[in-house]
């Protein structure tokens, strides 16, 4: 559920922690963090904040846009997974599009596509999400690349219902 000031501190009470501070608190947790069971639980959380509009300025200011991408280049394909979710949920403001866009996170998306991992169901998922919203007049040549609209036609012919709504969605929108 999206959420904004007045409901925030409504849900915190007058001892609670405001949002952006315990954003920061995950976002030093998953600095510090050595193991990688807690980086992806970290990863993972923040990815969901990443839908709801209101902690947009709060992810900017943190850095968490770059911390996905960021998350993206590991070889740990459960921190690629939570970095491609946060990425998707954010990309829908054309501003956390801007950051994502000037940190070189398109090819990173793209990579997302054809993952070599078997269970890339989530990834694709978001890949194609976060394409649809990347999209646009200045970017529509770094995307639309042969090999890239190829892939996405590939996935808006599979039966896998998911990838093909979401492709074909892509495709209508830009081609």
């Amino acid at each position: 559920m999206f959420t904004n000031k007045q409901r925030q501190e409504e849900r915190i009470g007058k001892y609670g922690t405001p949002r952006f501070q315990y954003l920061q608190e995950l976002v030093g947790h998953f600095q510090n963090a050595t193991d990688e069971e807690t980086k992806e639980k970290l990863a993972a959380n923040l990815a969901n904040f990443a839908y709801d509009p209101y902690n947009y300025t709060f992810l900017r200011q943190l850095n968490v846009l770059e911390l996905f991408l960021d998350c993206m280049t590991e070889p740990n394909e459960k921190l690629v997974e939570f970095g491609a979710g946060g990425i998707c949920n954010s990309s829908v403001d054309p501003v956390n599009a801007a950051i994502i866009v000037h940190c070189s996170g398109i090819p990173l998306v793209i990579n997302c596509l054809s993952s070599p991992v078997k269970n890339t169901f989530f990834q694709v998922n978001y890949a194609l999400g976060a394409l649809y919203y990347l999209c646009n007049a200045s970017t529509k040549e770094e995307i639309l690349k042969p090999e890239v609209v190829d892939v996405i036609k590939r996935y808006a012919a599979a039966e896998a219902v998911s990838f093909s709504n979401l492709a074909q969605a892509f495709l209508d929108k830009h081609l």
